[in-house]
């Protein structure tokens, strides 16, 4: 018994902190000493083995001591559970209580995880539901029948995400205001944040504006705007129409961007994105005006021009942004999924009837350029040397599975289709945005993660 004794004493050693073991050390002392039962001592069997022996001890004690003796062993043992017990549970109310608020952060990698089935928490809503759904990204309305796409949550490895709730978000933006500002994917991601809180709010008590480049969604209640302002390269460009972009010739005006920057300079939170439309090696650059026939044409190569961009943009952002009042992120690039032979699919095709996920860990398709997130990961250190935090939503890799979530031939065709694209579907497949409710949702439930722990 005087064994057990000491393994339980060297189990308290192991499993409680060391403030906790002293004083519960303490207890089982006190209780062996009323019953006159010698206190075993660390690394002593032989010596607790003679104690037992004892000529002291005569048949009817040692019935009584030995009753006596598996009562506090027992307490002893009790003891010990409860204490380890109630530690884990603290440990795992800490661990549920970052996953709602503060501490989250500091202790996860939210962006390093797995999808997860789950049909009975996702989607969040329902597209029909949505009264401000995008008819580029209403997939089921536009004929899709498998939308199992929609019932996967992100996983992270080492803590949980904070289930997104509408009128806590809500109260966060109350007298602020939050906007996306970018390409299409930013707007896909701002069209999914309206309809993740469309649904907690009266039909009189919200509305949509649309003015040029600006878009905003306001929640009347709460003096809450959530908008989208359409600058696909940030900087300014010939391609800042957002009906007539499509060009011949992509232009840029790598060190202009007031014109733009006037309209986000009073956001509270700011959530920036731009790769898509640098996809290239090389882009034509102008110092000067387009309305000048004196400017300066140079054709830059990628990532250079990227990165003369981005030191635009981030020199903007020190001089005008005041860090005690807004917030700023950065989401990173959206992955596409065009060819099918990146993840060991038959050559020639690409997302078009794809139904499942890509299961290789740490799967990465070749359009995903490195080196330009490289110097997006670089301008922000630089920012944050500058006194300017801009934090980065890392969609990146969690997006790189989900090959079956663009809206591929389910989206409003904004011209009519070729008899040649008719009868070859694949040819004029979208694998570059994404359905809703879908991808996206889980970028804002990311992005909330990081507003709650503002």
């Amino acid at each position: 018994m005087t064994m057990i004794f000491n393994y339980l004493f060297h189990k308290l050693h192991q499993i409680i902190h060391k403030p906790y073991c002293s004083i519960i050390i303490i207890i089982i002392n006190n209780i062996f000493s009323s019953m006159a039962i010698p206190m075993p001592k660390k690394n002593q069997l032989i010596q607790n083995n003679q104690i037992l022996s004892s000529p002291s001890y005569n048949s009817r004690g040692t019935i009584r001591t030995t009753f006596n003796s598996l009562i506090a062993l027992l307490f002893s043992f009790f003891l010990i559970i409860i204490v380890y017990l109630t530690q884990n549970s603290g440990d795992l109310m800490e661990d549920r209580t970052a996953s709602s608020g503060d501490d989250l952060l500091s202790g996860c990698d939210l962006f390093s995880g797995k999808w997860v089935f789950d049909n009975k928490s996702y989607p969040l809503y329902k597209e029909k539901e949505c009264s401000f759904m995008s008819d580029q990204l209403a997939c089921g309305k536009f004929g899709r029948q498998d939308l199992g796409f929609q019932n996967w949550r992100w996983q992270p490895h080492q803590c949980d995400l904070p289930r997104f709730n509408a009128t806590e978000l809500l109260e966060r933006l109350r007298n602020k205001s939050l906007m996306f500002v970018g390409d299409s994917l930013n707007r896909g991601q701002w069209v999914s944040m309206v309809c993740l809180v469309d649904s907690a709010l009266p039909s009189n008590q919200k509305s949509m504006h649309h003015n040029g480049s600006l878009a905003t969604f306001k929640a009347i209640e709460y003096n809450a705007s959530i908008a989208f302002y359409w600058a696909p390269l940030l900087v300014e460009s010939n391609s800042d129409d957002p009906v007539n972009h499509r060009v011949d010739e992509r232009i840029v005006r790598v060190q202009a961007i007031e014109k733009h920057a006037r309209h986000w300079i009073d956001s509270d939170i700011l959530v920036f994105n731009s790769y898509l439309w640098w996809r290239r090696s090389q882009m034509k650059v102008l110092w000067g005006s387009f309305d000048s026939p004196d400017g300066v044409y140079k054709f830059v190569k990628m990532p250079r021009v990227y990165e003369m961009a981005l030191k635009t943009w981030s020199d903007w952002l020190e001089v005008h942004i005041d860090p005690s009042r807004q917030q700023l992120f950065f989401v990173s690039m959206s992955p596409t999924h065009e060819t099918a032979e990146e993840w060991d699919g038959v050559e020639g095709e690409n997302c078009y009837n794809e139904t499942e996920q890509i299961m290789k860990e740490g799967y990465k398709g070749k359009s995903t350029c490195e080196e330009m997130m490289h110097v997006v990961d670089k301008t922000l250190d630089d920012l944050k040397t500058r006194g300017l935090n801009v934090q980065m939503i890392n969609i990146t890799q969690l997006s790189e599975y989900r090959k079956e979530g663009h809206p591929s031939i389910y989206r409003k065709q904004w011209e009519p289709l070729k008899e040649e694209q008719i009868l070859n579907p694949k040819s004029y497949a979208d694998c570059i945005h994404w359905c809703l409710p879908g991808i996206p949702d889980v970028w804002n439930e990311l992005l909330y993660a990081h507003i709650l722990n503002l």
